[in-house]
Parts: structure tokens; C-alpha cells; sequence
């Protein structure tokens, strides 16, 4: 009997034992992952050998806080590889980005994470070549409620409503207006949301003067030169409109609606509403430096202008040193909403997603993968983050005023960037660098209008017959160039 009950005892503690053994065993996994030094590989387009900008920006704080993880950078396209280009009289061939960033998604020691720009991720979504997040998301109960709207509706977007990236930080512009101004003319000052037409009738409306005294109504830029042509991309951006079609065997600018934004802006610079790009530069008599010299807002040159979220510095610092300045009054400003088309009233064409973080479908390490991306894109990492002057933190919580002031903050992230539409644009332009011969001929024909030598209607079927001739010369030899 007294043996019986010891065999039973000595089966319990076996049991006991072998039960207690997976735990055991997966503590010690589980610490061993913890311990474990291990190398994390993520993607850049372009780079070189001096990535620290890259790692203060977005690693350091990660590599901090993950002592185990090293973080390894790796550039699709070594940008030393360009140094001479352009100086030679046989043009070597551009670097292709998106074969160079498969080559390092799908070789030998495959990259574990993409940072890169909407396209890219648009074109890496439709070839699965990167992983969809919903579900690590929906795992770790992954919150994004306090996410930017506008920028989770932009990366929603690329992947059919789907996840398929995230991005800490956006860049963004605004149309900043000069209070002063508006109040002195009797007019009301734009809100939120106005059409285009609305911000150029104000624009009508606030423009006076001749000469030094002349003052522009509204400006797509805070600079001072250069030609509507380039600028007035940010008009038209939003209505997709195209230069040529998605093989770039056809123009496409011989139609109603490249005539009316011809027309429109053609119309503003004539009437000096806006900048024409002539206009002679303000000289400084002393030779002194003018810190707000070229500037058409800050000098008082423009009631209104389109500019980035890092303009605000400049302000910010300019009204601060007011007195130091002859000449300068402070400028008493805010800013709204650019302005929009009737055709897409929630496209504003200010947001730019640059920095999206995807994970590679073929990725050695997608736990650490997760574990950056998630990282980049908590609290914390915004919070640390926010002061930054030239991007916003994809978090709105964090997204303050700066100094204190008292401005219209959600007017840089309330409407939606433009989704990308032909992802193979840049590859294009890539095989094929006389496109942009094509796009800069226009200048030509866009000018004659200026000049009154052409209707819009006449210079736009003058630039479609010309362009498909240079695009037909392009097709039998990619590397054409034109006179």
C-alpha cells in the first residue's frame, strides 16, 4: 500500500513537471527574443553614405528604446552613383527606383521595411509586394482614431480602403491671407473650403496699384519670379488633368478643360491679379541684406499667397523682429483652407505622404517590422516629434499652434491629398528623360498667350501637335533631346 502511494506521488510530480515544462520552455523563448541581438533592414529610395539625417529623423529614438535591434540602412539607388551625371557627352542611363527597390525586396537578404512615397507604395500594393497592416493592427488593438482623418482616408486610398503603410509625419500648405489688408479694403477675408473661382474673385478684388506700389490680390507662391506656368500646376492638380496619356504616346492638352485652367490663369496674370513672372525684382538701394526681400507676403506684395506649413517660421520670426527691420510692418495674418474645384471638393492637393512605412511581403524580420512601424506611429514618437518646423505629426492631438498664436491650424490637414494616378510616371521620365522637354515646351506656348500672340485654345493645339511629334521621336529613341 505504502509503495502504491509513493509510485502515485512520483506519476503526480511527473506530471506536474512536464506540464510546467512548454512554460518553462516559452519563458525562456520569450526571453531569449528579448535578449537576442537582431538587425533590422529598411529601405530607402535614394541615400549615400552619410544616412545620419535619415536616422535622427525617424531611427534613433527607436534603436533607444529596442536595444536589441540594429537598425540597417538600405538605399534602392545610391545616389553617389549620379555624381557626373549631366557632364558627360554620352548621358549615362537614370537609375530606375522602383526595379533597384525590388531588387533589394526580393534578393538573397530581402529589406524589411519601405519608406517611400505614395506612388511607390501604390505601385508595391498592386504587385503584393508588401504586407496588409489591418490585421497586426486589429491584433494589437492598434488605434488610429487619433490619426489625421484626411491622412488615414490618403494611405486607404492606395490600397483599395484597405492598410497597407502608415506615416508619422506629412507635409502640407495652406493659404495664408493678410488680415490687415482685407480689413483696409472692406472686404471679407476667405474661409475654409472656397472655390477657386471664389479665392481669384477676392484675389480681383484686393489687387491695386502701379509699378513698385502694385499689389497682387494672390500669388501661388511667397516668392517673388518665376512663371504662373509651373505654379499653376497646384490649380489644376487636383482635376488630374495630364500632359500626355499613361503611355506617353499622346498629348492630351488639346482639350476643354486645359483650356479653361489656360484661360483662367492667363486671364489673372494679364490683368496682374496675380504674378507674371516679368515683373522686375525689388532691389535693395543700400545694398544691404533685406530679410524679406523676394518675398511677396511678407513685403506686402500679395494679399494672399499659397505657402508650406514651415512658412510659418518666417512669419512667426519676422513679426519678432519687427523693430530691427526699416520699413517692415508686422503682418497681421491667418490661414484657411487652399482653395478647391467644385469637381473635388475634398482634394485640397496640399498633403504629400512621403515617408509612408510599409512591411516587405518577403521580410526576414516582420515582428520588428511591426514593432517600428507601430512605434513610429504612437504617441510617444509624436510627441517628441511635434516641434518639428517643417512637417506635421500625423497624430492630431499633437498638432499645435506655434508660439502660442492663435491661427487656423486644421486648415494644413482638412482636405485630402490627391491620390496618385499613373504609378509608372517616374519610371517613365526615368527610360525616357526627354519627357520633360515635353512638359517644358509648353512654358513656350503658355507664354504666347501672356503676350497676346495666341488664344489659349490656339497655343494648347500648337503644343499637342508639337509634343506628339517630340513623343513619336521619344518612342523610337528614348534618349532624343530637342532644341
Amino acid at each position: 500500500m505504502k509503495n502504491s502511494m509513493w509510485g502515485k506521488r512520483v506519476l503526480a510530480v511527473i506530471a506536474t513537471a512536464t506540464l510546467a515544462l512548454p512554460l518553462i520552455a516559452g519563458c525562456t523563448a520569450s526571453e531569449a527574443k528579448d535578449t537576442e541581438q537582431r538587425v533590422l533592414r529598411v529601405a530607402t529610395l535614394w541615400g549615400g553614405q552619410d544616412d545620419s539625417y535619415f536616422r535622427q529623423q525617424f531611427t534613433d529614438a527607436f534603436e533607444l528604446t529596442h536595444p536589441n535591434v540594429t537598425i540597417e540602412i538600405v538605399a534602392a539607388v545610391d545616389q553617389s552613383s549620379m555624381y557626373g551625371y549631366g557632364n558627360t557627352e554620352e548621358q549615362p542611363e537614370v537609375p530606375d527606383t522602383m526595379e533597384s527597390l525590388k531588387k533589394i525586396m526580393t534578393g538573397d537578404n530581402p529589406v524589411d521595411v519601405i519608406v517611400a512615397d505614395t506612388a511607390t507604395v501604390k505601385s508595391l500594393i498592386q504587385e503584393n509586394l508588401v504586407k496588409q497592416l489591418d490585421p497586426l493592427m486589429q491584433e494589437d488593438k492598434f488605434d488610429t482614431s487619433d490619426i489625421v482623418p484626411s491622412v488615414l482616408e490618403g494611405i486607404k486610398d492606395l490600397g483599395d480602403q484597405s492598410i497597407y503603410a502608415l506615416t508619422p509625419t506629412f507635409s502640407s500648405s495652406a493659404l495664408f491671407y493678410n488680415k490687415g489688408m482685407f480689413e483696409k479694403a472692406g472686404v471679407e477675408p476667405p474661409t475654409d473650403n472656397m472655390t477657386w473661382d471664389d479665392i481669384f474673385n477676392l484675389g480681383t478684388r484686393l489687387t491695386k496699384g502701379e509699378g513698385k506700389d502694385h499689389v497682387f490680390g494672390f500669388s501661388f507662391t511667397t516668392y517673388q519670379g518665376g512663371s504662373p506656368y509651373y505654379s499653376m500646376q497646384q490649380y489644376y492638380s487636383s482635376l488630374q488633368l495630364k500632359t500626355f496619356d499613361d503611355k506617353a504616346e499622346k498629348m492630351t492638352v488639346d482639350s476643354p478643360q486645359w483650356e479653361k485652367v489656360w484661360s483662367t490663369i492667363s486671364k489673372l496674370a494679364i490683368d496682374k491679379v496675380i504674378p507674371k513672372g516679368d515683373e522686375p525684382q525689388d532691389q535693395n538701394p543700400n545694398g544691404r541684406y533685406d530679410p524679406v526681400q523676394g518675398d511677396l507676403f511678407l513685403s506686402g506684395k500679395s494679399a494672399m499667397v499659397i505657402g508650406d506649413y514651415s512658412y510659418i517660421n518666417q512669419l512667426i520670426d519676422a513679426n519678432k523682429n519687427a523693430d530691427k527691420m526699416k520699413d517692415f510692418t508686422k503682418v497681421d495674418w491667418d490661414v484657411v483652407t487652399p482653395p478647391v474645384h467644385p469637381e473635388a471638393p475634398e482634394i485640397g492637393g496640399s498633403i504629400y505622404l512621403s515617408n509612408l512605412m510599409a512591411i516587405n511581403s518577403a521580410a526576414q524580420n516582420p515582428d520588428d517590422a511591426w514593432e517600428l512601424i507601430k512605434y513610429m506611429n504612437s504617441e510617444d514618437w509624436a510627441k517628441i516629434k511635434a516641434r518639428s518646423s517643417y512637417e506635421m505629426v500625423s497624430r492630431k492631438s499633437f498638432i499645435k499652434p506655434k508660439d502660442g498664436l492663435d491661427y487656423n491650424i486644421q486648415a494644413f490637414y482638412a482636405l485630402k491629398p490627391i491620390p496618385p494616378t499613373n504609378t509608372n510616371l517616374d519610371k517613365m521620365y526615368q527610360k525616357s528623360p526627354g519627357l520633360w522637354q515635353v512638359n517644358e515646351k509648353g512654358m513656350e506656348y503658355f507664354n504666347q498667350v501672356l503676350e497676346n500672340k495666341k488664344t489659349p485654345k490656339e497655343a494648347l493645339g500648337d503644343w499637342a501637335a508639337k509634343g506628339n511629334e517630340m513623343l513619336e521621336k521619344l518612342k523610337k529613341d528614348p534618349k532624343a533631346t530637342f532644341q
